[in-house]
């Protein structure tokens, strides 16, 4: 009974992955439907039953490639740990996601879209918001905690993410930079999380642990 749904879902995994690989290799203009089912080896009308459009299809492929790289962005906030050793942890996850070189192929094609013709990009952006619920719901969390200012948890996972795509993002996808290093890294999420704490942090001491 379940294997017509399999077929389904394998077929539809292999739409989004030609064309994640279509649209990396010759950007959104370029790629073509029939291309896409021919590497898909699905026919055209099965592309169109699954994405009524090449627009819904590259913002689902590029959502689906930046779900699969922010799923680890996903720590819960905890009260027995510093705020400090959470943050980092977390913006490093964040910087490892931000790496992924076949998400930054595709995010140049966004941004390219973004340019050209807003009206397609806009959807894709406010997903991919979306998807950065992560950082969001640990802010809400320790602001429910009193440990963090009371305020627009949305407005304050945005600045602090900002710090980080300022080296670990923009560069890499408008000039073509190469993805930070570890040792690159470190020092960026250290800066990020020292701003956001001594700004937002309310207490500077909890179970013993030095805040910020």
């Amino acid at each position: 009974m379940n294997a017509p749904s399999r077929l389904t879902d394998r077929k539809r995994s292999a739409i989004v992955a030609a064309a994640a690989e279509q649209f990396r290799s010759h950007g959104f203009e370029a790629t073509s439907m029939d291309r896409i089912a021919a590497l898909a080896g699905v026919s055209k009308r099965t592309v169109y039953n699954h994405f009524p459009s090449k627009e819904e299809l590259f913002e689902e492929t590029l959502v689906q490639l930046f779900q699969s790289c922010a799923g680890m962005v996903e720590l819960a906030y905890r009260r027995d740990r510093g705020l400090r050793e959470q943050l980092v942890e977390l913006m490093t996850l964040k910087m490892r996601t931000l790496a992924e070189r076949d998400f930054l192929d595709l995010a140049r094609v966004a941004v390219a879209e973004a340019i050209h013709a807003p009206e397609r990009a806009l959807p894709v952006f406010a997903r991919l918001g979306e998807r950065e619920e992560g950082v969001t719901a640990w802010i809400r969390a320790a602001q429910a905690d009193g440990r963090l200012k009371p305020g627009d948890p949305t407005f304050a996972a945005t600045l602090l993410q900002g710090q980080i795509k300022a080296f670990a993002f923009w560069p890499q996808v408008a000039m073509g930079a190469p993805p930070l290093d570890p040792a690159e890294q470190e020092p960026v999420v250290d800066a990020a999380v020292s701003m956001f704490l001594s700004y937002f942090a309310v207490e500077r001491s909890v179970s013993g642990a030095a805040e910020p």
